[in-house]
C-alpha cells in the first residue's frame, strides 16, 4: 500500500493508474478504522482495479460542541488493516491540505431538503462539511465508484444527490452496516460505550426491528414513532429522533409509499449513535 500525502502526489500516481486503464474506488474515511469500513475497502476490490482510501478527520463537519479534539486517531492500525484488506493507496492529507485559508474562507457545497432534517437539523452544518469534504476528495481522486456504508443513511443519500446535482460521473455505492453479533451497529463512536452501555445499546437495532414490523402490521406512524421513543427511554437512551420516511426523499411517507427507511438517534450516557432499517411494505 502506498501513502500520499499532498494532492500533488495523489493526482500524478492516480493518472498513472488510469494511462494504465485501470478502475479507480474510493473509501473515504475519518479514520479509527473497524470491520465496517474494512468490508468497505473490501467490496470496492469487486468495482475497480485500484482501490483508494482516504483518512481525514474533517473540522468542517463538526460543530462547536462536538468531539472533533477527543476523536480517536489510530493512524498506525488503521494502516496495519488497510494492507491486510489489500488497500492499493492510502491518502492522508492534512488540514493545511484540504483548507489551506482556513474554514471561515472556504466554500461550501449544500445539498437542500436531503440535508435539512434528522442529523442535520440536530447538528446544523454538518452536512454541509460532508458535502464539501466529499465534493473536494472526488474532485481529487477521479473515482469511477465511491463507497459508503448505510449506517448513515442520509449521508448517503445527500452524497448522492450531490453527485447527481453536480453531474459527477461517479457511481456512489451504500454497502448494508456492517454489524457486532448483538446487531449492535458498528461504528467509531462505540468506542465510547461502557460494557453496560454497549449491552444496553443493543436496544435501538431491537426497536428499529420492532417499529418496520408493527408497521407491517398496520400500525400507525405517529403510534409508532411515539412507542418507539419510549421503547428507548425505557432502555436508558435520550432518543434524538425516530422518523418513519419515504425511502428516496426522505420526506414523510404518503399511503401509496412503498420503500420506507426508519432513521433514529439516540443518545446513549455522552455518545451519540445512529442507526436506521429500511424495508418494504
Amino acid at each position: 500500500m502506498q501513502t500520499l500525502t499532498t494532492i500533488q502526489a495523489l493526482r500524478e500516481t492516480l493518472a498513472q493508474q488510469r494511462t494504465a486503464g485501470q478502475r479507480i474506488a474510493l473509501v473515504p474515511t475519518m479514520g479509527n478504522l473497524h470491520a465496517g469500513h474494512i468490508h468497505l475497502v473490501e467490496q470496492a476490490r469487486h468495482y475497480a482495479d485500484a482501490v483508494v482510501c482516504t483518512i481525514f478527520v474533517n473540522p468542517m463537519q463538526f460543530g462547536p460542541n462536538e468531539d472533533l479534539d477527543a476523536y480517536p486517531r489510530t493512524l498506525e492500525l488503521d494502516q496495519e488493516k488497510l494492507r491486510a484488506a489489500q488497500c492499493d493507496f492510502l491518502f492522508l492529507p492534512s488540514v493545511a491540505q484540504m483548507y489551506p485559508l482556513g474554514l471561515a474562507q472556504h466554500t461550501v457545497v449544500s445539498v437542500p431538503g436531503l440535508s435539512s432534517g434528522y442529523c442535520g437539523a440536530s447538528r446544523p452544518g454538518h452536512f454541509e462539511g460532508v458535502a464539501t469534504v466529499v465534493s473536494k476528495l472526488f474532485n481529487m481522486v477521479q473515482p469511477h465508484s465511491a463507497l459508503f456504508g448505510l449506517k448513515d443513511y442520509q449521508q448517503f443519500k445527500v452524497i448522492q444527490k450531490m453527485v447527481a446535482d453536480l453531474c459527477q460521473p461517479i457511481d456512489v455505492i451504500g454497502v448494508p452496516t456492517q454489524r457486532e453479533p448483538s446487531g449492535l451497529a458498528l461504528s467509531s463512536r462505540n468506542g465510547y460505550l461502557s460494557t453496560e452501555q454497549k449491552a444496553k445499546a443493543v436496544a435501538l437495532i431491537q426497536t428499529l426491528q420492532w417499529a418496520s414490523e408493527a408497521l407491517l402490521q398496520g400500525a400507525s406512524i405517529d403510534e409508532v414513532e411515539a412507542q418507539a421513543k419510549q421503547r428507548l427511554v425505557v432502555a436508558e437512551f435520550k432518543p434524538d429522533y425516530f422518523s418513519v420516511c419515504d425511502a428516496d426523499s426522505l420526506e414523510a411517507p404518503s399511503p401509496q409509499t412503498k420503500a420506507l427507511v426508519i432513521l433514529a438517534a439516540a443518545w446513549m450516557g455522552k455518545t451519540r449513535l445512529i442507526d436506521n432499517l429500511r424495508f418494504d411494505r
